[in-house]
């Protein structure tokens, strides 16, 4: 009797997960219809019906508008970003994992002070840099900071999985002779492989969908990037909503591409560090 009663399905249970999902996918639907539907049509219809005649005219009005040129300034930003971002961070785990010595534990506290400094917060200190050095306008002044803001929480990942690393491993290497630099690219990185890509694409995210910086760090058009060119849009097209929403159903296809390849490593990078 126990085994049949711990067997029965949770109907409540269920049904209110259900009513969550079409909850949270009714946006979703939303943008996606409308960006196929008629501007004229979008005006006289229910908007949650289907379009009675689908049309991609919002999606070409958008590429014709300099989508490409934003595309690719998201693109820059957030590759140099993230490729400086895991080269420091996981060189910096390493050191803080392998070496036990006050400087790696006063580099740990101060990374891990980072991380309590909200961006909001440092956005006027960030401009004053960023004029100073000569670089306001520039997707340099994307790039720098968005770096300085990602490392404290991927080196976190980074450091609670290279822990999960068994000791021995990088002890046999050193009695074969390996350098730190040999044990760091040739055990510690391909062992700490899901933790990268969580990293990778948690920092991917948050400089895709940056509108701060932007914002306040550019002003030229060929420097703007998606967030902002959305933004943008709505004055362009005025009450033009299909196509504002094609430009942000365009915006999201890498982002759900990069979580389609990585979404195995993802699940495992997230769970780092709760082994022990």
């Amino acid at each position: 009797m126990g085994n049949a009663s711990n067997r029965r399905p949770n109907i409540i249970g269920g049904g209110l997960a259900w009513a969550w999902l079409l909850f949270a996918l009714l946006p979703i639907y939303y943008i996606v219809i409308t960006s196929v539907r008629p501007r004229a049509e979008y005006f006289t219809s229910n908007p949650l019906v289907p379009p009675t005649t689908w049309t991609g005219e919002a999606y070409v009005k958008v590429l014709q508008n300099q989508f490409l040129m934003y595309f690719l300034n998201s693109v820059v930003v957030t590759l140099a970003t993230v490729s400086v971002v895991l080269l420091i961070s996981l060189m910096a785990a390493y050191v803080i994992v392998r070496n036990r010595s006050r400087f790696s534990g006063a580099l740990f506290s101060s990374l891990l002070l980072g991380i309590a400094i909200p961006l909001q917060a440092a956005i006027i200190p960030v401009y004053y840099l960023i004029v100073q050095m000569g670089l306001y306008d520039t997707l340099w002044a994307l790039i720098l900071p968005s770096i300085a803001f990602a490392i404290p929480l991927s080196v976190l990942i980074l450091v609670n999985f290279l822990r999960d690393v068994p000791n021995e491993l990088f002890e046999a290497m050193r009695v074969d002779g390996a350098s730190d630099w040999r044990m760091l690219w040739q055990l510690a990185a391909p062992l700490a492989k899901p933790a990268i890509v969580t990293v990778g694409i948690y920092d991917a995210l948050q400089v895709w969908n940056g509108f701060l910086f932007p914002l306040i760090l550019t002003q030229s058009s060929d420097k703007r990037v998606l967030p902002l060119s959305l933004w943008s849009y709505q004055g362009e097209f005025g009450v033009d909503v299909p196509a504002v929403l094609a430009a942000v159903v365009l915006s999201v296809v890498p982002v759900l591409a990069a979580y389609a390849i990585g979404r195995r490593q993802l699940v495992s990078g997230l769970t780092a560090g709760f082994s022990k």
